[in-house]
């Protein structure tokens, strides 16, 4: 008897972990009456501190925003670290990544990607001074990037001579080149064009690309409710042209880039 109850209580917890284990996070998050979306906070355009408001605005700030609004909550940012992004999202500290979050395969093993909302050409910023213009002349040459970055994964992949050195944030990496301390800086081209032109040591952008990067917003994996609405709302927002608005107050027209929205959002082909 005392068998059998042992083993109906064990029964009963299974059940109640499995019911944990598939619960619903869209419906947590509307129970719980806001969405927390985890975000660099340094990354301007993407997600950076307003100099007036001292807010945190961006790129990916208004496409977390798009989300929230369909879910029909507030949305909460959360400043996280490039490498305590996947981190704060696998521990449940975080609903959401709106990050310069690039896709890996790695990553995806880890983690769901939306559809891409942002394509990223990788690129190399050097300084004139080091008579660099190609991508094979840093063979064996210090390479900057941000620690735990997709960049710094690219580096380590496709320039496997060169010496990889990592910093927590653009300013410090930025820094160490215009120091003459590393070579080159790895990142995104739209960030390396606008530092270069800000920048008081003439410097310039290799032209080639070392990879292209898709960006979608992460999600913990077995969401199936929530991705859905993630796509959806991302898919809208194209269709009726919001995502181009978006877009365009960021990088369009009258801002430092002046660029046009060249890619789809669409999903995210490993």
């Amino acid at each position: 008897m005392k068998l059998f109850s042992v083993l109906g209580l064990a029964a009963a917890l299974a059940a109640g972990l499995s019911g944990a284990a598939q619960a619903d996070q869209l419906a947590d998050i509307k129970a719980r009456g806001k969405l927390i979306c985890g975000t660099l906070g340094t990354s301007e355009p993407f997600s950076f501190q307003h100099p007036q408001t001292r807010e945190i605005v961006g790129y990916d700030v208004d496409i977390c925003k798009k989300v929230a609004d369909a879910v029909g909550v507030p949305l909460e940012l959360k400043s996280i670290a490039v490498e305590a992004r996947i981190p704060e999202l696998l521990q449940g500290r975080v609903d959401i990544l709106a990050a310069n979050l690039g896709y890996t395969p790695e990553r995806a093993q880890q983690i769901d990607f939306s559809h891409s909302y942002f394509v990223s050409q990788q690129k190399l910023l050097t300084t004139k001074e080091t008579g660099i213009t190609s991508l094979e002349g840093l063979a064996g040459k210090k390479i900057t990037a941000i620690k735990g970055s997709s960049s710094e994964q690219g580096v380590r992949r496709l320039i496997p001579t060169a010496e990889t050195v990592t910093f927590q944030d653009t300013s410090s990496a930025f820094l160490a080149l215009a120091q003459d301390k590393v070579d080159a800086f790895c990142g995104s081209e739209l960030i390396l064009v606008k530092l270069a032109k800000q920048s008081k040591v003439p410097m310039v952008v290799i032209e080639k690309s070392l990879f292209v990067e898709p960006w979608g917003l992460g999600l913990r994996k077995g969401e199936t409710a929530f991705k859905t609405l993630v796509n959806e709302t991302l898919a809208k927002a194209a269709d009726s042209g919001e995502i181009d608005k978006i877009f365009s107050k960021w990088f369009g027209p009258g801002t430092a880039f002046d660029i046009k929205r060249d890619y789809k959002i669409e999903e995210i082909r490993g």
